[in-house]
C-alpha cells in the first residue's frame, strides 16, 4: 500500500513539472499559446497511440458512425486548454508552489459546488460546517504564504494573480465531470482523454493562428538551444493522466487524489526553492513551511468529511 501511495506522489509531481517545462519552451515560441498548443500535441500523440494499442476498433469509421457528438466532446478540451495556459502565465508570476496551491484551492472550491449542487449529474452531498473550515483553511494558508511576496511585486498585482489562480483551478474538476460523462459514451477513460487532448490542440492552433500569427519555433533563442525536452509537458500530463487511473482501482479516489495534490505541493516547493528550470528562488522559509501545513491540513479536511 506505502509503495502505491508514493507512486501516487511521484505522479503528482509531474504536474509541476509540466507547467516548469512548458513555461521554458516560451522561451522558444516567444508566447503562451503556442506553447500550450505543443504540449496538448505531444501528449495527444502519445494518448493517439496508447489508444490504438488498448483499442485499435475506436478508431473506425463505423465507431464515429453511431457517436452522437454532444457537447461533452468538445467541452472537456477547452476546460484543459484553460487551465493549461492558466499555469504556463502564473508559474513566472508567483512561483510554482503558489501556482500548485492556488489552483489545488480552485478544485476543491468548485468540487464541493458540484457535489452541493449535484452538478452534472453528480450525487448530491450536503454542505458540511467542516467543509467551511477546510476552505478557511486553505484560503488562510494562501494569504499568509502569499503576505511576504518580492518587493517588485505589489501587493495588490500578486492578489489578482491568486485570484486567477484559483478560477483557473476551477477547471480541472469541470473537465473531469465532463469527462467522466463521455468517459461512459465512448466506454473509455484513456479514449476521453484523449479527444479532450485533440479538442485542446485544434483549439489552441486556431488560437495561435489568430493571436500569435502561427506556432513558430526559433531553435535558438540567446544563451539556449531547443532540446527534446522541451517538449516533454504533454508526456508528463499524459503519464498523470494514466497513472491516476492506474492507482485509483488500488488507492480509491480520495487517497489517489491526496497523494497526487502532496506530490503537487512538494515538487512546487523544491522547483522554487532550489530555481530549477531558471525560475526565480523562493525558499523554503518558516513562512511556507507553516502555509503549507495550513493549506495541507484544509484538503485533509475537505476529503474526509
Amino acid at each position: 500500500m506505502y509503495v502505491i501511495i508514493v507512486l501516487g506522489i511521484i505522479a503528482g509531481m509531474m504536474i509541476p513539472l509540466q507547467t516548469a517545462v512548458n513555461n521554458r519552451l516560451t522561451v522558444f515560441t516567444k508566447a503562451v499559446l503556442p506553447t500550450s498548443f505543443y504540449s496538448f500535441l505531444s501528449g495527444s500523440i502519445i494518448l493517439f497511440f496508447i489508444n490504438l494499442m488498448i483499442d485499435p476498433d475506436k478508431f473506425t469509421v463505423s465507431f464515429f458512425a453511431d457517436q452522437s457528438f454532444s457537447y461533452i466532446w468538445f467541452t472537456g478540451g477547452v476546460l484543459g486548454v484553460i487551465f493549461l495556459t492558466g499555469n504556463i502565465i502564473l508559474l513566472p508570476k508567483i512561483g510554482a508552489a503558489l501556482t500548485v496551491i492556488v489552483t489545488v484551492t480552485g478544485q476543491m472550491v468548485i468540487g464541493i459546488l458540484i457535489d452541493t449542487f449535484g452538478w452534472f449529474g453528480a450525487e448530491v452531498k450536503p454542505l458540511h460546517f467542516m467543509h467551511i473550515v477546510g476552505v478557511l483553511l486553505l484560503i488562510t494558508g494562501i494569504v499568509y504564504m502569499n503576505a511576504k511576496k518580492n518587493p517588485g511585486v505589489s501587493q495588490s498585482h500578486s492578489r489578482l494573480w491568486v485570484l486567477f489562480g484559483i478560477c483557473t483551478g476551477m477547471m480541472p474538476p469541470l473537465q473531469t465531470a465532463i469527462n467522466s460523462a463521455l468517459r461512459y459514451e465512448v466506454d473509455s477513460f484513456i479514449y476521453a482523454a484523449f479527444i479532450s487532448f485533440i479538442v485542446g490542440t485544434a483549439v489552441l492552433f486556431i488560437l495561435s493562428m489568430i493571436v500569435n500569427k502561427g506556432v513558430k519555433l526559433t531553435r535558438i533563442s540567446g544563451d539556449f538551444k531547443l532540446k527534446p525536452w522541451h517538449f516533454a509537458g504533454g508526456a508528463l500530463g499524459a503519464a498523470y493522466i494514466a497513472s491516476n487511473i492506474s492507482l485509483m482501482p488500488y488507492l480509491g479516489v480520495t487517497l489517489t487524489m491526496m497523494a497526487a495534490i502532496l506530490g503537487q505541493i512538494i515538487m512546487g516547493l523544491l522547483i522554487d526553492h532550489f530555481g530549477l528550470f531558471n525560475l526565480p528562488k523562493y525558499l523554503i522559509d518558516q513562512r511556507r513551511v507553516i502555509a503549507v501545513i495550513m493549506i495541507i491540513s484544509g484538503i485533509i479536511v475537505l476529503n474526509i468529511f
